[in-house]
Formats: structure tokens, sequence, C-alpha cells
């Protein structure tokens, strides 16, 4: 079994996860790798006293690796999501932040779960993407050009409104006048789609949402439609450029720049513990059905 290890940067108490799911994939035999920036932020951090420097590292991912074990919030999982790209390896995330609705592992229940992972006992829930196409093309926008929650355009540098412009597989939708428009994936509708007021979608729905950020046109109201359209973007504003937002990276676009946004041809592959679900996650996370009245 060879198994990759990735974080952004480090949690409190971080080490005793990291030792722990060392200690349990060592028991495993499991060959294990710890990307290179990441080792370097354990090994820098004074209140960690074991010293992980022997461990073997990587700066790219490939089809050999069995499972890809991300330490962190949501945020590192995007990241994560940047290594594996297209490979199919199944990320499981350690919460070590705060809300994580991704996140596999609760570091409640992490001795627990990581038994039941290294056995075999999980499901994979297959989570769809979108990927951005710009007219005409930009050196701003990265060869990574998908994304697992949303791709988002936003106004730079100024405190008016841009106006973005909407269509639905090449048919005029509306003009949204606000700070911006996000089209989010159903795993990115309990992210910053859901802050500004979006619906909480099934991550096994074919859908992706439009959600407008902070319109001024109030009967301007979030929209769900199948995952099988195209949506195409034109943003213009008193600015000559605007900001473009793939999950966490940013690329600055010029004015009346085409965004052609579609769902990816490929899915990630997110581990879920058996006894787990979205219903349940959302529950837990949101507190529904909990009264606290008293």
């Amino acid at each position: 079994m060879k198994i990759g290890i990735y974080g952004q940067f480090y949690h409190k108490n971080s080490e005793i996860y990291i030792q722990m799911l060392l200690d349990a994939l060592q028991k495993k035999a499991a060959k294990v790798l710890i990307e290179e920036n990441f080792l370097e932020i354990i090994n820098q951090n004074q209140e960690i006293t074991k010293n992980f420097s022997e461990c073997s590292t990587f700066t790219k991912l490939d089809s050999s690796f069995d499972l890809f074990f991300s330490i962190g919030g949501d945020g590192t999982i995007l990241k994560a999501v940047t290594f594996v790209g297209d490979l199919g390896i199944p990320i499981v995330g350690i919460n070590t932040g705060r809300l994580g609705f991704l996140a596999t592992i609760q570091k409640e229940t992490i001795t627990e779960s990581l038994n039941q992972i290294l056995e075999g006992e999980y499901i994979i829930s297959e989570r769809s993407l979108l990927t951005v196409e710009t007219k005409p093309e930009s050196e701003e926008v990265p060869t990574l050009n998908f994304a697992l929650n949303e791709v988002a355009v936003n106004r730079r540098n100024t405190t008016s409104m841009i106006k973005v412009e909407t269509l639905v597989n090449d048919k005029y939708l509306t003009s949204y006048w606000s700070d911006g428009l996000i089209v989010a994936t159903p795993t990115g509708s309990t992210g910053y789609s859901l802050s500004c007021g979006g619906p909480v979608i099934d991550p096994d729905s074919k859908n992706m949402i439009l959600t407008p950020i902070a319109p001024h046109n109030l009967n301007a109201r979030p929209l769900v439609i199948a995952d099988s359209n195209t949506v195409t973007l034109k943003v213009y504003g008193r600015e000559e450029t605007f900001l473009m937002s793939m999950d966490s990276r940013i690329a600055t676009l010029k004015n009346e720049t085409k965004i052609i946004i579609k769902k990816a041809d490929f899915t990630i592959k997110l581990v879920q513990l058996n006894d787990d679900s979205f219903i349940k996650t959302l529950r837990k996370k949101l507190l529904w059905g909990e009264d606290k009245r008293n």
C-alpha cells in the first residue's frame, strides 16, 4: 500500500494526529511519502519534538498511490485536489480545522476511523468538478483550470458593482448587477455559495448552482441547473479588470473576457466511512434537529 500525506500549514496539536496516522500506516507496512513542503513545515515547528526528516517525500503524485491523506480543513482538501487531478486517487480528509464539511475523519475519532479505512471499510463518494476556458486565452488562468467547489467572479479594486452577463447554453439568462457571481458544484453548495444564500445540494445531484454575490437587482435569486449545461459569463465594470477564482486559485482578467464553465470529464474520489452520510454531516455541522431554546 502506497500512501501520500499532505497539509498546507501546521494546526495546533497536528503532530499528534500525524504521529497517529504514521503509527497506523506502519502497522500496515505501508509505503508513506509526505509532501515536501509540508514535511519542512512539520520539522520547523517548535512544538513538534519528533523529527520526521527521514520520511520520504513527493512533489507530484502518480497513479501508483492507493490513498492520499489531507491533514487540515476543507481548504486543505481543495488544495489536495490539485495534486490528485484526474489520477483517481481516493482522498482521505483528517479534519484538524474547524467546520470541515469535506473531511472523512474528525480528530476526536481518528484511531477508530483510521483502522476502518486501512481495513478497507469505506465507500467512495464521487464528486463532480467544473472546468474553465477563457476567450481570449489568458496567461493568468493556471493550467489547473478546474474547481471542486466553485468558479466565482468578483469585483477588483473598487466598491462599485460589476455587471455579470450570464448565458446558459449560449442563450441569454440575465445580467447580475452585484459584487460577483458564484457557479458552484453540489460539493461547493456548502461553501461560498451557502454563505451568499445559495441552497444546499446533495453531492450526488447532477447540478450546478448560480449564486449572485450581494445583488443589487433584488429579484436575482440563486438558480439550480443541470450540470450538462454550459455557463458563459462576461463581466463589465468601472475598473478594467476583475477577479476569477477556482476554489482558492485566483486570476485577474480583463473586462469582457468570455468565461466558459462546464462540468469536468473526471471526478474526485472522497473516502467516506460506512456509517457516514451527507445527511448525517448536515445534521452535525449545521446543528439541524437540535433544540437550542434552553
